[in-house]
């Protein structure tokens, strides 16, 4: 199994209305790609300072599900439309287990 771990931190402008866009539009993914074999995204609760804003969490059984969903269209355009205007720093990890 392949996870992968994604961490974004938004801008400090960023609205409610822009953070729902994204939930919204990473919550339709499982639908479509049915590679995911557990996808959990998420708000940071903010109780610790510092902490991103934002969570992403997806399980794949291969590399190659995990590249399809990277590359998915419609995956690639939630970033492109709602998560990359309010983009501070992103962290990702893949890793096996």
């Amino acid at each position: 199994m392949i996870r992968h771990i994604v961490l974004l931190t938004f801008v400090d402008t960023a609205t409610d209305a822009q953070l729902r866009a994204v939930e919204d539009g990473l919550s339709a993914l499982p639908a479509r790609l049915p590679q995911l074999q557990a996808y959990v995204i998420g708000r940071d609760l903010g109780l610790n300072d510092d902490n991103a804003t934002f969570a992403v969490t997806a399980d794949f059984a291969t590399v190659d599900d995990y590249v399809n969903y990277r590359d998915d269209p419609e995956h690639r355009r939630v970033i492109r439309e709602h998560i990359a205007p309010i983009l501070a720093s992103r962290t990702a990890a893949q890793y096996e287990f």
